[in-house]
C-alpha cells in the first residue's frame, strides 16, 4: 500500500476542514489528495487528536515488532521440536 504524503498534522486538519463543512472536492484538491483517500483517511482520524495518532502510530510500530518478535521464537521452537522429534522419535507428543 503507498504512503500517504501528509503528515499526522495535516491530515488531523484535513479532517477537521471536513467536519465543519468545508467541501469535500476543495479539500482534495488543496490537499492534493482523492475523495478516496480523503474518506480513508475520515474513517481512520475522524476524532482524533495529533498526539493520539502519534500514539497509534507508536502502538502500531510496537505492535509490528512484538508479532516478528513472536513469529521468530514460533519459528525456532518449531526448527527445536523437530530436531528433538528425529533424535527422540516418540519424545514429543503431537499438540
Amino acid at each position: 500500500m503507498k504512503k500517504c504524503k501528509l503528515n499526522e498534522s495535516q491530515i488531523i486538519t484535513m479532517v477537521n476542514e471536513g467536519e465543519a463543512g468545508i467541501p469535500v472536492e476543495d479539500i482534495c484538491r488543496k490537499y492534493q489528495i482523492s475523495s478516496a483517500t480523503y474518506y480513508k483517511l475520515k474513517n481512520k482520524y475522524a476524532g482524533m487528536s495529533i498526539s493520539d495518532v502519534k500514539r497509534m502510530k507508536t502502538l502500531e510500530e510496537e505492535n509490528q515488532r512484538l508479532k516478528q518478535m513472536y513469529a521468530d521464537i514460533s519459528l525456532e521452537h518449531r526448527i527445536l521440536k523437530d530436531v528433538l522429534e528425529k533424535k527422540f522419535p516418540g519424545l514429543i507428543g503431537d499438540n
